[in-house]
């Protein structure tokens, strides 16, 4: 950072996650500022919050640095709404707001609406047609965008999987919408949304995702049992499911819809006397 300052005309902007230690946290966002940084995000979470272990983040760590540097900051996690952002900005006293997740599944977040999928997917659509990407890229936001309505039609959410044209990712997006509107077509009257969900699966929502005491109920774990389970045996137990894979797992499962991430399907290896690591010609 403080070369980057030194040599560039540009403005030194940064993000971080946060230490689990406020303390350790303002320090480091004071190193930054000295370094040269003109703008600062705090993401209010540890490095090791991250898939099924996110969590909630943590605006009290914003807020310290807020109060601690003179540098404009911009706050970021639990902004699935704009009430969230006005709530945040009230809470931290940070200059700005950023959203990841939130405003993927619902693009039309900032402006406080929440507008039926089809019409953002079409929209965005428009502009891939315009101005070509690469076919993963389109496909990873279609299914943030139709995340709980390819929840109800998973052959649907396969075939937007295997799909390999953006002529065929279209097709895919048609037919959703045409499910949606015969859904709606043949609502009844006062029928509520199903999955506790505050609206019906074709209206832009955020996806929010079970967090570990969540996760670890769900699969049968004590809270006392070897404390907070690890990512990795977090991981495993989702056998697949490719919206609580980690990143890089989802990317794969893009590109290879039929591969499997079931631990017991992986290859056995000799592992270590020592360490407990696989064993390789030098142990």
């Amino acid at each position: 950072v403080l070369l980057a300052n030194e040599k560039l005309s540009v403005p030194i902007t940064c993000k971080i996650r946060v230490f689990p230690e406020i303390d350790r946290t303002v320090k480091y966002a004071q190193m930054l500022e000295k370094a040269g940084c003109q703008l600062l995000t705090v993401h209010g979470r540890t490095k090791e919050q991250k898939g099924p272990l996110a969590g909630v983040a943590s605006w009290e760590h914003i807020q310290a640095v807020r109060k601690a540097v003179s540098i404009p900051v911009f706050a970021n996690g639990n902004i699935q709404c704009l009430s969230d952002v006005e709530e945040c900005i009230r809470k931290t006293g940070v200059h700005g707001v950023m959203s990841a997740e939130g405003n993927l599944h619902n693009p039309a977040l900032f402006e406080g609406r929440n507008p039926l999928v089809w019409e953002m997917a079409e929209e965005y659509l428009e502009i891939v047609q315009k101005y070509p990407c690469p076919l993963s890229y389109v496909r990873a936001h279609l299914f943030k965008l139709w995340h709980h309505t390819l929840q109800v039609y998973q052959q649907l959410r396969e075939e937007l999987g295997k799909v390999k044209t953006l002529e065929g990712i279209l097709d895919v997006n048609r037919e959703l919408k045409l499910r949606c509107q015969e859904e709606i077509a043949h609502q009844k009257e006062g029928e509520k949304p199903k999955e506790g969900l505050p609206f019906f699966h074709w209206i832009c929502q955020p996806y929010i995702r079970p967090g570990p005491r969540e996760r670890c109920k769900e699969n049968g774990a004590s809270g006392t049992e070897k404390g907070v389970r690890g990512k990795r045996a977090l991981e495993e137990e989702e056998d697949g499911n490719s919206e609580l894979l980690s990143k890089n797992k989802q990317k794969k499962k893009l590109r290879n819809p039929n591969k499997s991430f079931d631990p017991s399907l992986k290859p056995k290896y000799a592992k270590c006397d020592q360490c407990g690591n696989p064993k390789v010609s030098q142990c």
